[in-house]
């Protein structure tokens, strides 16, 4: 009876601190800085409105939407001013909060809002984890989405399809710009990739400095106002 007594302890022992290291691990992500949070605020352009899967960059257009997946562990809003931007020009663009700043917790959350929304052109899209995310959720519904734009990402499916395309854009800076050009046999034949000179890993984003590289030991540092990669170019997959 001790002996099973010692071993249900043991037992806790090791669940309590597997869970502890589960708190501690996903519990500490990349923050928004104030030029985000600045930017989730309204404009005369672009109206910021919550939904039930995150937010919408509310702009001009009328028949192009693009769901954008975060990067992993870095606060959703961290991508407003990038989006905002976006939105207002030619797509309205979905932000999607996932569980834990993780997109691979919320692979389909694209199902419910393309079934709450109704744009004609439909495009996925994504930074880092969250692109690859993207381009294995676009990898299964090719038929219901236009294109992919990859964020500092790469394809983990078969993208090719009549009538989608691919747009992938990372810096030249990228801690791991080789790693993003892993399979290219998944490509579609209408694919752009866009290489953005000194750009780097974390400046899609305004989250402050991130390590990036295959040994994890440099920083990259978030973008400064006006200095940041995509912005109007993004969207040219239309």
């Amino acid at each position: 009876m001790a002996k099973k007594q010692k071993g249900l302890l043991a037992l806790a022992v090791i669940l309590a601190a597997l869970l502890l290291a589960f708190g501690l691990y996903f519990g500490n992500y990349y923050h928004a800085d104030k030029t985000a949070q600045q930017a989730m605020k309204s404009s005369r352009t672009v109206k910021v409105k919550q939904t039930a899967e995150g937010y919408l960059f509310d702009g001009p257009a009328k028949k192009n939407a693009i769901i954008f997946y975060p990067g992993a562990k870095v606060e959703t809003t961290a991508y407003a001013p990038l989006l905002k931007q976006i939105a207002s020009q030619e797509a309205d663009v979905f932000l999607v909060a996932m569980p834990l700043h993780m997109a691979f917790f919320g692979l389909n959350k694209a199902d419910k809002i393309r079934a709450s929304y109704h744009y004609q052109n439909w495009y996925m899209s994504g930074h880092s984890l969250g692109a690859a995310m993207a381009a294995m959720y676009s990898a299964d519904h090719l038929k219901d989405y236009r294109g992919l734009i990859m964020l500092a990402g790469y394809p983990t499916k078969d993208l090719h399809a009549a009538n989608f395309s691919v747009l992938s854009i990372y810096g030249s800076k990228d801690g791991n710009a080789k790693m993003l050009q892993k399979n290219p046999q998944y490509l579609p034949n209408d694919y752009t990739k866009q290489v953005i000179k000194g750009g780097n890993h974390a400046q899609f984003g305004n989250y402050g400095l991130q390590k990036r590289g295959r040994a994890g030991n440099h920083l990259q540092k978030g973008p400064a106002a006006g200095n940041r990669p995509g912005g109007s170019v993004i969207f040219t997959c239309s």
